[in-house]
């Protein structure tokens, strides 16, 4: 099925009235995309994903199948969701003690162009860091700096990341693309040519 926005959207898949979804993307088998979520153009919601109230997600993003972005999350352009990754939204969830509504959601940003690989898992109020690799199966518990690569349980640090996503050398400098980084407050930064 095609909508008057030219996106495309599978027969099987829910999305609610109220939901924005931009020209170009596409949305897989059984997606439930919920009321007041926003979804950029040109993106790919693979299947069986659920995007929740008030998410927000950039454009040119890439969500895998078996993802869940929750309330409280929000995507920047061009992020890579691998499949079965998790978001949470809650510090300490208690099913005695419900914690429903956005006063008890916390941010978590993800910077444009941060990738996020298969079965990582974000814990929330952690901020993912503008073209950051995150290993599939890793566990983040702190925020991620810029062009960071993050790996293990809990995720560690292990190098750094050019955009175009090759690891640089010792001297910040990418072996596939050229570009020179250094290093600022929040992580890298390409230097000026």
């Amino acid at each position: 099925m095609k909508n008057s926005n030219d996106y495309f959207v599978h027969p099987s898949a829910c999305v609610d009235g109220g939901a924005q979804i931009g020209p170009g993307t596409k949305i897989w088998h059984f997606c439930h995309i919920s009321a007041g979520c926003s979804v950029g153009s040109d993106c790919s919601v693979g299947q069986n994903v659920f995007v929740a109230p008030g998410v927000k997600i950039g454009n040119h993003c890439k969500i895998q199948n078996n993802v869940s972005v929750y309330e409280g999350v929000e995507l920047g352009d061009y992020v890579f969701c691998g499949p079965s990754m998790v978001f949470t939204n809650v510090p300490r969830p208690r099913c005695r003690y419900p914690q429903r509504g956005s006063q008890y959601y916390v941010h978590t940003p993800v910077g444009d162009g941060a990738s996020i690989g298969a079965n990582a898992t974000i814990v929330c109020g952690h901020r993912i860091g503008r073209n950051a690799f995150i290993a599939a199966g890793s566990v983040v518990t702190k925020d991620v700096p810029d062009h960071a690569v993050m790996m293990g349980v809990p995720a560690r640090q292990a190098g750094w990341v050019c955009e175009c996503g090759e690891k640089l050398d010792e001297n910040l400098v990418c072996p596939k693309c050229g570009r020179r980084y250094i290093k600022e407050k929040n992580g890298l930064k390409e230097a000026q040519k």
